[in-house]
């Protein structure tokens, strides 16, 4: 029986203006143009015969047809993005897509990244930095570089390696720091967005009557970083992330040595996107890179 259906690219227009409710960004995700949206969502509605969205000055909002028909095709098309990721002996396409923290591409992923490349020169990869709940596979993502405890359920998940910590400084600063009372004398500085921070360090390190609240407050790993090698004060220093700027001289790490805390850094995927060979090659790559990177300290 022949199925009677929609052109099925207009239910992939659809799906993204449905979830983002503006033609816009359903544009910029799916690389067209608005118009090209809006006329493709026109065509939608004329082939059901009703109105999917409520177009008016403030702008696009579902209706209760499209908001109902929104949910069964989106659910379609995780269906059919999931079967054909489980095809058996699917050719690879060459090109793979990652999504990982701004923080962790900047201070790890890019700087290895060539080694990849070297390796698997048929493999183009694409890094999404857009903080979000990746969504697979609707996201269009192949698999994500996540910080946490591994929490991620019914998604298949494996520990890449576990972060290390070790205050660090700009190398002028490292002489006047030779023990913890010294801490005393100096700006901490914080990351608000992390709960593995100042305490644990000094709960880890075994390191008691320093006040580590006191300090500014930077919402990124990156940018405490930047603050310490630019030598504003005493960030926490997170390995892997912080091997280059130690490597590099940008930053030292004084009262070592690192001490083990409880975030690591984990792959995380749909589990049918496991025998992709883009992925299996990233998979192998990442583990072995971050298994066997040097610790500078």
């Amino acid at each position: 029986m022949a199925y009677r259906l929609p052109p099925l690219n207009t239910l992939r227009l659809f799906e993204a203006a449905g979830r983002h409710e503006s033609f816009k960004l359903a544009a910029d995700e799916l690389g067209l143009t608005p118009s090209a949206v809006s006329h493709g969502i026109l065509g939608l509605e004329d082939w059901l015969g009703a109105l999917l969205f409520a177009r008016g000055h403030r702008g696009l909002t579902l209706t209760a047809t499209g908001a109902a028909y929104l949910e069964q095709v989106r659910a379609a098309l995780e269906l059919l993005a999931r079967a054909t990721a489980q095809v058996p002996g699917r050719r690879p396409t060459g090109r793979l897509s990652v999504s990982v923290a701004p923080t962790f591409g900047r201070c790890w992923l890019v700087p290895n990244l060539g080694r990849f490349h070297a390796r698997h020169p048929d493999i183009e990869v694409t890094l999404d930095t857009v903080q979000r709940q990746v969504e697979f596979p609707r996201d269009g993502v192949d698999l994500a570089i996540r910080r946490g405890g591994g929490e991620w359920p019914g998604l298949h998940t494996e520990l890449l390696t576990l972060e290390d910590l070790v205050p660090v400084v700009a190398p002028s600063l490292a002489a006047q720091i030779n023990s913890p009372a010294d801490l005393a004398r100096q700006t901490l500085l914080h990351v608000s967005s992390s709960s593995e921070d100042w305490q644990v360090w000094a709960d880890l390190a075994g390191v008691a009557g320093i006040d580590t609240a006191r300090g500014p407050r930077f919402d990124t790993i990156m940018m405490a970083q930047e603050a310490a090698a630019q030598g504003l004060g005493i960030a926490i220093g997170r390995l892997p992330l912080s091997n280059g700027d130690l490597a590099a001289g940008r930053l030292v790490p004084v009262l070592g040595p690192p001490v083990r805390s409880r975030m690591g850094y984990w792959l995380v995927t749909a589990r049918e996107t496991l025998e992709r060979p883009e992925v299996a090659a990233f998979r192998a790559w990442i583990r072995n890179a971050l298994t066997d990177a040097p610790q500078p300290v």
